[in-house]
C-alpha cells in the first residue's frame, strides 16, 4: 500500500518543514497543533504562513502550500484517520509523547505507520507500555532542519516493527522525499547528533583554550578538512546557540560516565551569555556571527572568543592554512596554533566516532554516509582516516596518549576501511573483513559506473563513460563545469562516434553545479586583445555543437543537479528530454553580464513559449515569456518553478533523491531510443519591429523609474530584437535566429560596459549590480 496521506503533529520549526517537504513530493499532508490566541488563526495556520515567507524557501513551489491542512489537536485529531503515515514532531518531552500516541491509537486506521522525529529519546523509551499492535507499525524517523535541504532521514526501528510498514516508509522517504535513508541503532544521539555533538563542542572548547579567533577556527575547520565553508561556528549558528546545549544535556544523561563525550559536555560562560542575551544565531539577534545595521549599510561582525565583544572581520593568516592546501596530513602535522587545533579536534572525533562504530550502526559505511548527509562534509569520518592512513593515525593517537580503538587497529593492518575489489566498492566489517558497500535497489551513481572503469573518450574539460545498455554519460571535468571548447569538441565527437556503438547518451555530472555556463575567461581574453573573430568563433562554435546534439540520429537526455546557468541551461534546452534533480537552478542569466544567449538559448525558449498549450496563441505573448524570463535573469529556485516558468517541458521528468538521478535519466533515453526520430526544425512566426517596439516601451518605463541603467536598455533591446525575429515580420527558421543571437551577443561583446560586468563577474562570483 503506498503513502497517499500523511499527517504531521507539532507544528514548529521541525514539524512545519517537514509538513511542507511532504507537500513539495505532491502528497497532502494535515499540519496539527494547539490552538492560537482566540479568536485568532492555530498554531498551524500561523506556522504556513511563516513557511511561505522562509529562506531559503521551504516549498519548492508555492502551489504547494494548497496541500497542507491545517487543524487544532484537541478538535481535528479524525482528520488522521485516513493517513498512511503519522509524524510527531512535538517537543522532547516523553510524556507528552506518549499522550499523543494514546490520543492517535484512538483513531488511525489499521495498518498505519506512525514515527517520532526524535533526536535524542530512545526507541524503547518512547514505545513503552504501548500496545503491541502499536509498536508493530511505530519507527522513529529523525529529520534534519531544513527538511528540504538537509538530505540525512535517520531510522531507527524496534523488534516488533513491522518489516511491511518500514519498507513502505522508507521507500518513500527515499524516492518521494529524496532522503538518504540511514539505519541507526537505538542509541543516545542516534549517528550524527552523536558525532556532530562531540565534533562541535570539542572544537568549541579548544578554540577557546587555544585562543584562536572565529574566522582562524572556521578557516581551519573548513575546507582543508572537507567541510562546508561554515566550518564550525558559522554551523552552531545555523543550528542554533541554544540547540547546543540541550543536545549534550539529554545525551549526557542517557551515555555512561565513561563515554568520552562526558569529559567535554560543559558549557562555557561565553555560550551561556549569548543565549541569556537572546543571541541564539541566525533565528536570534545574531550568535558568533551577526549583521549590523548602520547608515552605511549591513555588514558583517564577528565575536571575540576573548573579549566577547563584536569586531569586524579578520582574514585568517595562519601558516597552517597555507600548508593544508598539499594534503590535511599537512596540516594536522603543521606546529602553529591553527594545526594544533586541527590535530585536537580532528584526531579526538575520529577517535570517537571509531570507538563507537559498532554501537552505533551496522557498519562504518552507514556512518559515513550519515556524516556527510548530516553535515554536509565532503568525506565521512571512516573516509577521512583513509586519506590520511590508519597506521598514521594509529601513531598520532598513541603519541598524543589516546586510545586506539580496536576498529582502527584492525584498519591499520589491513588496507584501510574501504577499498575497491574487481569495480565493487568494499568496507571493512567488524570482524576485520571486508564486504559490500550495499546500495538500495534503484540507486546508481556515476561513481559507481566509473568504478574500476575506463573512460570511452576524454579530453581536458569532458569524459565519456558507458553506463551499460547501450548508453553513454557525457561528464564535464572543468572548473565549475563551466563550458570551454574542450566540451564542446567532445560533444561533437560523441555525436558523431556515438551511433556506432550505442543507442542513447545521457548528460550528467556530479559535481556541485551542472554547469555554471560558458567560460567567460575565454571572452574576457579575446575581448582585452580585441580578437573579435575568436568570439564570433567561439559562438559559432557552441551554436553547431548544440544543433548537432538537437538533430543527433539519438536520444539525449540532460541530468541536471544543482546550477544550471547560462549556457549551461541552454544545453539542455537543446535535449530531447531532461530528468532534472529537484534541487535544479535553471536560468538564462546572460543580460547579468551585459549580453544576450548565442548558444541557442534564444531560440529554444521561444519554442518552448510557442508551443506550450497553456499559452495564450499569437505571435506577442511567446516572445513576451521568454523576454520577461532572459531579461531579469530568472533562476528557478527548483524544478517545480521550472516547469513553472517554462524551463521544463511536458516531456521532461524530476527525480527527487539525486543518487536515482542517473537511473532514471538513463531510463527516460532508453524508453527514447526505440524507433527514435531527431525533432522536426521549427518555424516560428515572429512579430517582428511591431513586437520589438511593445518590448522596447515597457524597457524605456524601467529606465525612467531609475529601475535599470542605459546598458541594460541597450542590452534588453537587442534581446527583444533577436525575439521578435530582427528587422522582418513572419516566418523565422531556427538558422536565422542563430544568427540574430549570434550578431547580438558580438555587438554586445564588444562594449565596454560589458567588459567591466564580466570582469566583476569573474573577480566576485557574482553579477554588477547598478
Amino acid at each position: 500500500m503506498a503513502i497517499r496521506k500523511v499527517g504531521v503533529i507539532g507544528a514548529g520549526v521541525m514539524g512545519a518543514g517537514i509538513a511542507a517537504h511532504i507537500s513539495n513530493a505532491g502528497i497532502p499532508v494535515v499540519l496539527l497543533d494547539r490552538a492560537g490566541e482566540k479568536g485568532g488563526p492555530s498554531l498551524a495556520q500561523q506556522a504556513i504562513g511563516k513557511l511561505l515567507k522562509s529562506k531559503p524557501a521551504a516549498f519548492m513551489s508555492r502551489h504547494n502550500a494548497r496541500l497542507i491542512t491545517a487543524g487544532v489537536l484537541e478538535q481535528d485529531l479524525e482528520v488522521l484517520a485516513d493517513a498512511d503515515w503519522i509524524i510527531e514532531a512535538v517537543s522532547e518531552d516523553l510524556a507528552l509523547k506518549h499522550s499523543i500516541y494514546r490520543q492517535i491509537a484512538q483513531v488511525r486506521k489499521r495498518g498505519a505507520m506512525v514515527s517520532s522525529n526524535t533526536s535524542t529519546i530512545p526507541l524503547t523509551a518512547l514505545v513503552k507500555g504501548l500496545p503491541r499492535s502499536f509498536q508493530c507499525n511505530f519507527l522513529i524517523t529523525h529529520f534534519f532542519n531544513p527538511p528540504r535541504y538537509m538530505r540525512l532521514l535517520e531510522v531507527v526501528s524496534g523488534e516488533k516493527t513491522s518489516t511491511h510498514g518500514l519498507k513502505k516508509v522508507l521507500q518513500f522517504a527515499d524516492q518521494a522525499l529524496g532522503k538518504g535513508v540511514v539505519h541507526c541503532n537505538d542509541t543516545p544521539g542516534f549517528i550524527a547528533n552523536r558525532i556532530g555533538g562531540f565534533w562541535l563542542q570539542c572544537a568549541l572548547l579548544e578554540a577557546i583554550d587555544l585562543g584562536l579567533t572565529i574566522e582562524e577556527a572556521d578557516a581551519v575547520c573548513g575546507r582543508p578538512m572537507g567541510i562546508p565553508k561554515t566550518g564550525v561556528f558559522g554551523l552552531m549558528d545555523l543550528i542554533g546557540l541554544d540547540l547546543m546545549p540541550r543536545i549534550l544535556s539529554s545525551l549526557c544523561s542517557l551515555l555512561p560516565a565513561s563515554d568520552a563525550l562526558q569529559e567535554i559536555s560543559d558549557i562555557p560562560a561565553l555560550l551561556t551569555g549569548l543565549i541569556e542575551g537572546g543571541y541564539t544565531g541566525r533565528k536570534g539577534k545574531g550568535g558568533f556571527y551577526r549583521l549590523k545595521i548602520s547608515e552605511k549599510g549591513r555588514h558583517k561582525e564577528v565575536l571575540d572568543l576573548q573579549s566577547g565583544e563584536y569586531r569586524c572581520p579578520e582574514k585568517p593568516r595562519l601558516e597552517s592554512l597555507v600548508a593544508a592546501k598539499s594534503s590535511l596530513q599537512a596540516l594536522l602535522e603543521h606546529p602553529d596554533r591553527g594545526g594544533l587545533y586541527a590535530s585536537r579536534v580532528l584526531l579526538r572525533t575520529l577517535a570517537y566516532t571509531t570507538s563507537l562504530a559498532t554501537e552505533i550502526a551496522n557498519d562504518i559505511a552507514t556512518i559515513d554516509q550519515a556524516v556527510r548527509l548530516g553535515y554536509n562534509w565532503r568525506y565521512g569520518p571512516f573516509e577521512l582516516i583513509d586519506q590520511l592512513g590508519a597506521k598514521w593515525l594509529v601513531g598520532r593517537l598513541e603519541g598524543e596518549g589516546i586510545a586506539v580503538p580496536p576498529a582502527l587497529a584492525d584498519a591499520a593492518r589491513s588496507a584501510g576501511f574501504y577499498r575497491e575489489e574487481a569495480g565493487v566498492r568494499e568496507h571493512l566489517n567488524a570482524k576485520g573483513h571486508y564486504q559490500e558497500s550495499a546500495r538500495a535497489d534503484g540507486i546508481y551513481t556515476l561513481s559507481d559506473a566509473k568504478l574500476g572503469a575506463k573512460a570511452v573518450a576524454a579530453n581536458a574539460g569532458a569524459k565519456l563513460w558507458d553506463i551499460g545498455d547501450g548508453v553513454l554519460c557525457l561528464e564535464f571535468c572543468s572548473k565549475m563545469n563551466s563550458l570551454d571548447p574542450d566540451i564542446l569538441g567532445m560533444l561533437m565527437q560523441t555525436v558523431a562516434d556515438l551511433p556506432k556503438s550505442h543507442q542513447a547518451l545521457v548528460i550528467h555530472n556530479e559535481g556541485t553545479n551542472f554547469s555554471v555556463g560558458a567560460n567567460l575567461g575565454l571572452l574576457l581574453f579575446a575581448s582585452n586583445i580585441a580578437a573579435w573573430s575568436e568570439v564570433e568563433g567561439l559562438v559559432k562554435a557552441g551554436q553547431d555543437a548544440y544543433t548537432a546534439l538537437k538533430y543527433a540520429p539519438f536520444p539525449v537526455v540532460g541530468a541536471p543537479a544543482g546550477m544550471a546557468l547560462g549556457g549551461g541551461c541552454e544545453l539542455l534546452l537543446h535535449c530531447d528530454a531532461i530528468q532534472a534533480h529537484s534541487e535544479t537552478y535553471m536560468g538564462l542569466v546572460e543580460t547579468g553580464v551585459g549580453l544576450v544567449p548565442a548558444w541557442g538559448g534564444c531560440k529554444e525558449l521561444l519554442g518552448r513559449m510557442s508551443r506550450n498549450p497553456r499559452r495564450p496563441r499569437g505571435p506577442i505573448p511567446p516572445v513576451q515569456g521568454a523576454f520577461e524570463l532572459i531579461a531579469e535573469a530568472r533562476v528557478s529556485t527548483s524544478a517545480a518553478e521550472a516547469q513553472e516558468g517554462g524551463f521544463l517541458g511536458p516531456r521532461d521528468r524530476v527525480s527527487m533523491n539525486p543518487e536515482r538521478l542517473l537511473a532514471d535519466a538513463k531510463a527516460l533515453a532508453l524508453s527514447l531510443a526505440p524507433k527514435y526520430k531527431p525533432p522536426e526544425p521549427f518555424v516560428f512566426q515572429l512579430p517582428g519591429p511591431s513586437g520589438r517596439a511593445a518590448l522596447e516601451l515597457a524597457i524605456k518605463s524601467f529606465h525612467r523609474r531609475g529601475l535599470a541603467t542605459d546598458h541594460d536598455v541597450r542590452v534588453a533591446g537587442k534581446l527583444a530584437w533577436v525575439l521578435s525575429g530582427g528587422d522582418q515580420e513572419g516566418p523565422c527558421t531556427e538558422t536565422q535566429l542563430l544568427a540574430l543571437e549570434r550578431a547580438a551577443f558580438v555587438e554586445l561583446a564588444r562594449h565596454p560596459d560589458t567588459i567591466t560586468r564580466v570582469e566583476y563577474m569573474l573577480e566576485n562570483g557574482k553579477p554588477l549590480r547598478n
